[in-house]
């Protein structure tokens, strides 16, 4: 009864799914279980969560994207099939592919492209700072962005590095959306917002068929796409919040990917010869921040003893097994500038040696973490090897958005969560995790830095700002491995573990991706055989 019970839930719940006779999913339809309860607005200017923006991916093209099969190689053209940037740096002029369509029909212009980024940045939603970062306002996005023929303008306030310029433009808020269309949609002031939340106007390798929230999201494919029609006609995501759920659906046929398994089922399926798991490096870092508030965790010998009592070995090859590695640097693999250094090992009388050298030898510190198991796990494991040494750690569970209400206050002296990136530059970590240029308390900035109360060294702060200037890739690189390097040896916010994500795939299912990194899920090169 079970079994036919999630295989109904499944088939009331999805559209036109193949009848429930049927062991497994047409030739030509992808089926994904996931957790997408989390989207709030399929609008690129305003979506910014996983999931959301998992679908604007395949919705939407932009000026420039990744290759899903070379996602390492970077940035590569897009709509935009090249570009020049001035003598001076501050203007990059960019040149519209021909004969690209929008799902409407319409061709896809400059002035479409101009109007996206124009209107991403006047509706100022949450994704609108990475605009912002260039210079542009809602009261000078107009002058600063505008078109020519087939050609796109960007005048930036300073000389940019190119790749952080470009990086950016791969974002999902410079999605490239149908003005025609959309301008057909507007109430008051809101440039179609309202529309956009769930509906599209874009010109990627997907259509919106159907998203009901909280249940699931269909994509058709757009036989027209200018890169080729995808050989996945429709792709239904459901959604399916419990890991034991996805992977017998998963065993039963009626998915072809579990993208939420847990390592229990992860190993539970890895014996059986119809399934593979595919696993990604994504770019969400767990880490451990001090408060420097925190009379304790103030000190620069606590911050340096609390590295060496993280077990990073024996967390790893357990609770985290196959989740997460060991990554000790702010920026994730596969970002520019990432460095693969792993310099803090587990060690009980290093760190304790390092506590007594400075007459530590006692203390209580509190920590609040959010009810995630895997975090929970964590914090327990830090108190158990902080009592070795002598230091007591408190430890107080709370829902999530409890517990990011009091860190964005600057109250909690141990955070141990996640941080994922906003975009596909390393500008996106080092200027939360090494960068803070007002440390009082009535800033209230979203830095990581500054929520954890370190005042940034001026070198780095100015460092960090350098970086994103930089014109020259090899050079600019190296200023993020020298940034890492000393955030390492001083910082009082620690990278613990980089997030990998392990899916459950049928075997037939080939080229699945789920964005590595740097990107999102996509679907149009995926194929059964």
């Amino acid at each position: 009864m079970k079994h036919l019970s999630l295989r109904a839930i499944l088939l009331a719940t999805a559209v036109s799914m193949a009848p429930a006779a049927y062991a497994e999913t047409p030739a030509d339809t992808l089926v994904v279980a996931a957790q997408i309860d989390d989207i709030i607005s399929l609008d690129p200017a305003q979506s910014f969560e996983f999931s959301g923006t998992d679908v604007d991916n395949n919705l939407y093209d932009r000026l420039v994207d990744f290759d899903p099969m070379d996602m390492a190689a970077g940035f590569k053209p897009s709509l935009a099939e090249g570009w020049e940037v001035s003598e001076d740096g501050k203007t990059i002029t960019m040149t519209l592919r021909d004969g690209v369509k929008f799902h409407s029909g319409n061709p896809v212009r400059a002035e479409d492209a101009a109007w996206s980024l124009q209107r991403a940045v006047k509706l100022n939603k949450s994704p609108a700072f990475i605009l912002n970062q260039f210079g542009f306002t809602p009261e000078n996005v107009d002058q600063m962005v505008s078109f020519d023929g087939n050609k796109l303008i960007l005048k930036l306030d300073q000389p940019y590095a190119q790749s952080f310029v470009l990086n950016c433009l791969a974002s999902n808020v410079a999605s490239v959306v149908d003005k025609e269309t959309v301008m057909g949609h507007v109430e008051g002031e809101d440039f179609g917002n309202a529309w956009l939340s769930t509906n599209e106007a874009g010109s990627g390798p997907y259509t919106l068929g159907t998203w009901r929230p909280n249940e699931a999201v269909q994509f058709v494919a757009y036989e027209d796409y200018w890169q080729g029609a995808p050989a996945m006609k429709r792709v239904i995501v459901r959604h399916v919040q419990e890991s034991s759920a996805q992977r017998l659906l998963l065993e039963q046929g009626d998915i072809d990917v579990a993208r939420n398994l847990t390592p229990t089922d992860v190993d539970g399926i890895s014996g059986n010869d119809k399934l593979v798991i595919g696993t990604e490096p994504r770019g969400r870092i767990m880490y451990m921040g001090l408060s420097q508030k925190d009379p304790l965790l103030s000190k620069p010998e606590v911050v340096e003893a609390m590295k060496y009592l993280v077990d990073y070995k024996g967390i790893e090859d357990s609770f985290l097994k196959g989740q997460f590695k060991t990554h000790q640097n702010f920026l994730p693999e596969g970002y520019l500038g990432a460095s693969d250094e792993n310099p803090w090992t587990y060690d009980i009388e290093k760190a304790k040696k390092i506590l007594t050298d400075a007459g530590i030898t006692s203390g209580t510190v509190k920590t609040a973490v959010r009810d995630i198991r895997e975090y929970v796990d964590v914090a327990q494991t830090l108190q158990a090897s902080m009592a070795q040494v002598g230091l007591t750690l408190e430890i107080q569970q709370m829902t999530g958005a409890q517990v990011l209400d009091a860190y964005r206050a600057r109250q909690v002296p141990i955070f141990i969560g996640e941080w994922g990136p906003d975009y596909a530059d390393p500008n996106t970590n080092a200027s939360t995790f090494a960068y803070n240029p007002n440390n009082a308390d009535d800033a209230k900035l979203s830095y990581l830095a500054w929520r954890n109360s370190w005042a940034v060294p001026e070198d780095m702060n100015k460092a960090t700002v350098a970086a994103t200037i930089e014109g020259n890739t090899e050079k600019r690189v190296q200023m993020y491995l020298d940034i890492q390097k000393e955030y390492r040896e001083i910082a009082p916010i620690v990278p613990l573990f980089q997030r990998i994500e392990q899916a459950g795939i049928q075997k037939n299912v080939k080229n699945w991706v789920a964005g590595g990194a740097v990107s999102s899920v996509f679907y149009r090169q995926v194929t059964k055989e």
